[in-house]
């Protein structure tokens, strides 16, 4: 996903031994969390799945052009704030082609409210003119041509695969990272390391769902800060539970 470039600012020598304040204690949530033993994994996950029976990608869209162009849109932001341009900007441009031969700077303005426009304006119609070019507008349904496109990661390409083409595979976005790490089902930070340690956790699972499950569990309520854990259901069995 296209990210914003930040400058790297130095912070200036200090002379001296450094004060012991300057290091301040890590806060209870980010204590490493024991992993679970697969049966545990596999409870959480049923349970979470009986919790939300209707999981789905929250993302609209018509095809899958614009389902891969939402995906893209959605770094660094929310699907309701991608949901709020997308419907202008498929009207505008409905297929792949359109895209491709749009004003950038009315796709600038379009998508202005998702943040990192300017960037992401470039990621999708970058993506779109390789979409005709390579695949005669249409888009593939293989994680190796996909993440050939600009702007489309793992995560993206799984996304694609698993909700438009029915293929298994791991959405490792923000709330998947942080979830899977506060359950005890990963140690890793990497996100393609995260995802090797959930598929031999459920290697005969449907992947997709999956990920759209612990998605919506961290929406609704395994939050980053302030977790609903007297609401949880995994509330006796979860690593992390503050009940």
């Amino acid at each position: 996903m296209p990210k914003k470039a930040m400058a790297k600012q130095v912070a200036p020598k200090l002379k001296g031994k450094t004060s012991s304040k300057a290091k301040p204690a890590a806060k209870a949530s980010e204590k490493p969390v024991k992993l679970v033993p697969k049966p545990l994994a596999h409870e959480m996950m049923k349970r979470l799945q009986k919790l939300y029976p209707d999981a789905d990608c929250e993302l609209n869209f018509d095809s899958p052009y614009q389902l891969l162009t939402a995906v893209i849109l959605s770094a660094q932001t929310t699907d309701v704030q991608v949901n709020k341009v997308t419907g202008k900007l498929f009207s505008r441009f409905p297929t792949a082609k359109s895209l491709a031969e749009g004003s950038i700077d009315e796709i600038k303005e379009i998508i202005k409210p998702t943040g990192y426009f300017n960037a992401k304006a470039q990621s999708i119609q970058n993506c779109a003119q390789q979409l005709v070019l390579r695949f005669g507008g249409k888009v593939p349904n293989t994680l190796e041509e996909l993440t050939t496109l600009p702007g489309v990661g793992r995560k993206t390409a799984n996304v694609v695969l698993g909700v438009e083409f029915g293929q298994r595979g791991w959405t490792v976005d923000t709330h998947v990272q942080r979830l899977s790490k506060r359950l005890g089902l990963t140690k890793n930070a990497d996100p393609y390391k995260i995802e090797l340690d959930l598929i031999k956790l459920f290697p005969d699972e449907d992947w997709s769902n999956l990920s759209i499950t612990i998605i919506w569990h961290g929406r609704r309520m395994c939050f980053a800060r302030n977790p609903d854990c007297p609401a949880c259901p995994l509330n006796d069995i979860c690593p992390s539970s503050m009940v």
